[in-house]
């Protein structure tokens, strides 16, 4: 089974048709899947609409809670009721198309990788993107390579697809729930062995989302946050797998 986690934060005006959208998209490929809504107290009404959508199609799951958490809490929450022996997330807003899952998913099981990501900087990648965004991208790609030494060129992008009983295993022990989650996440999984593949993305940038807008402040807690787990990591060793 293939468990596709959606976190969303006010997005009331389009998860509904979105959700519908990455159904459409997961069942051309397989019958097997699940696509796990989660709320993450939001103050419009996009918890009623994921139940809309959950009331409609069996695969759909909704879930959610009151208070915000973040991204990467939604994302935690999500791979908590997964069942798959592959799960992956994509951002509500489909900046990224979901037809891409099926690419990330063969790739996964014909090169035996543990993780696939979306990269922006694959060469193979279709991209739209900020200038701002852009230098901002290349370096925090140059503080991981340094701190981490990762084998991948884009942490951020939110597509990816993890073998389950390696994220389940992860998310627990993970402490980060802004934008730093992600690079947390990899290396974790790095620090468990785990083979990672980057893959190309299409992406049409138009970050209307409040997980999209992202602010000096919280650029600035992104680099605290990647450092404080380098030093959880790297230093301290205090995390439990």
């Amino acid at each position: 089974m293939l468990s596709i986690i959606v976190p969303a934060f006010n997005e009331g005006s389009r998860i509904y048709d979105n959700l519908k959208v990455i159904g459409a998209s997961v069942s051309g490929f397989t019958d097997e899947y699940e696509i796990i809504a989660v709320n993450d107290g939001s103050s419009d009404n996009t918890g009623d609409e994921i139940r809309r959508a959950a009331s409609e199609d069996s695969h759909i799951i909704a879930a959610g809670y009151d208070k915000n958490r973040g991204k990467g809490g939604a994302i935690i929450e999500g791979v908590s009721l997964s069942k798959g022996s592959e799960v992956g997330f994509i951002d509500a807003d489909l900046d990224l198309s979901p037809d891409q899952i099926a690419d990330y998913v063969k790739v996964m099981n014909e090169q035996g990788a543990d993780v696939v990501i979306g990269s922006k900087m694959h060469k193979g990648s279709k991209i739209e993107y900020p200038p701002a965004r852009k230098f901002i991208s290349f370096g925090y790609y140059v503080m991981l390579k340094v701190l981490f030494g990762l084998k991948c060129h884009d942490t951020q992008t939110g597509l990816k697809i993890y073998r389950g009983d390696i994220i389940r295993k992860i998310a627990p022990a993970q402490t980060v729930n802004g934008y730093a989650f992600d690079i947390e996440m990899l290396a974790l999984a790095s620090k468990c062995g785990a083979k990672l593949i980057e893959m190309p993305v299409v992406l049409n940038y138009t970050r209307n989302t409040s997980f999209g807008r992202i602010r000096t402040g919280d650029v600035f807690k992104m680099f605290t946050d990647t450092w404080r787990i380098w030093w959880n990591l790297r230093i301290r060793k205090s995390y439990s797998l």
